[in-house]
């Protein structure tokens, strides 16, 4: 169970209750925005462009790693398409040199540190990845 404590979430916040814990763990475990990681990066042309993508969290230290915060009920509850999608979208940034590792809205719930931790150790508990 997480022990920090977080802040609650700004109304100026551009994204989701656990965009938000995550992003508040990366910096209590010293990760620092604009310098290792960045917020919300469009790539290959973003929302915009037919294929781009939106990376809730692409990493400068290490260079090679990304973060998706999966939404269960969008990712998992609407069936194969989104699923399908995540599964282009690692395939994507796999060409670009870049592990995508998501984390399920449920385990950033339960534990936020734990996952956070994992996903920069690259490893992936996500139902996407066979977990839970």
């Amino acid at each position: 169970m997480t022990t920090q404590t977080i802040p609650e979430m700004p109304a100026t916040w551009e994204g989701s209750y656990p965009e938000w814990v995550t992003y508040i763990t990366l910096i209590n475990l010293g990760k620092i925005v604009d310098e290792d990681f960045t917020y919300q990066s469009p790539l290959m042309g973003g929302r915009l462009d037919k294929g781009g993508v939106v990376i809730d969290f692409l990493f400068t230290d290490p260079p090679d790693l990304a973060i998706n915060v999966q939404g269960e009920y969008y990712h998992y509850g609407l069936g194969a398409t989104f699923m399908q999608n995540d599964i282009i979208i690692r395939a994507q940034m796999a060409s670009e040199g870049i592990t995508l590792i998501f984390i399920d809205e449920s385990d950033i719930l339960e534990d936020v540190d734990y996952y956070v931790r994992q996903a920069l150790n690259y490893r992936d508990h996500s139902q996407l990845a066979g977990g839970r």
